[in-house]
């Protein structure tokens, strides 16, 4: 417990614009991310230190957005892209990644060709995401329990699939191949 500092003991460290595009430089080149992200990152920074250019500290942080955007290093429009795909091959539905990239600050302009991408991998990140939860088709043994049905069905939900697909694909058995191939040639042309 010797090693842990009061909150009160941090000082405030002062920043201003220079070291600010410094924080900028390093945190995009350590993460991908989105401009609105970046923004709270900057400002949050800002709030926990000691602010000493004359120039305005939110000012600051939309022009240092502004110059890693002109260098490349944003693009909101890729990272919609970049998180949508990876978000579907997760397994994880349409609803979540909507939900995700108005969580990342992506405007609709920008992320709704990931989003239309997303929707065409629907039934693909949905057989995924029963595959590896072992639900309907891929369960080890058939069960007629309609408590661990509504259980299986709340996590498609909660994944961001639709009711739709969560009941077509649980209602295949464990080891029907032939509909199991047919989802699975549905999936490719999805």
């Amino acid at each position: 417990m010797a090693n842990r500092r009061a909150p009160s003991d941090r000082s405030k460290r002062p920043l201003g614009a220079a070291r600010l595009d410094e924080l900028a430089l390093a945190y995009v080149a350590r993460f991908a991310t989105s401009r609105a992200k970046l923004t709270r990152y900057l400002s949050r920074k800002v709030r926990e230190s000691e602010w000493i250019d004359e120039i305005d500290a939110m000012a600051a942080c939309e022009a240092v957005a502004d110059r890693m955007e002109q260098l490349r290093y944003l693009d909101d429009r890729q990272y919609a892209a970049m998180r949508a795909g990876a978000m579907t091959r997760r397994g994880l539905g349409v609803r979540r990644v909507k939900a995700q990239l108005y969580v990342d600050g992506i405007a609709a302009k920008d992320s709704g060709e990931a989003i239309e991408t997303a929707k065409g991998a629907a039934m693909t990140a949905a057989i995924g995401f029963a595959r590896r939860r072992r639900f309907g088709p891929f369960a080890v043994n058939a069960t007629d329990d309609p408590k661990l049905r509504e259980r299986q069905i709340a996590a498609f939900l909660r994944a961001g699939h639709s009711m739709t697909i969560a009941r077509r694909i649980l209602a295949v058995p464990p080891g029907d191949e032939a509909v199991l191939a047919m989802l699975d040639d549905e999936a490719m042309l999805d």
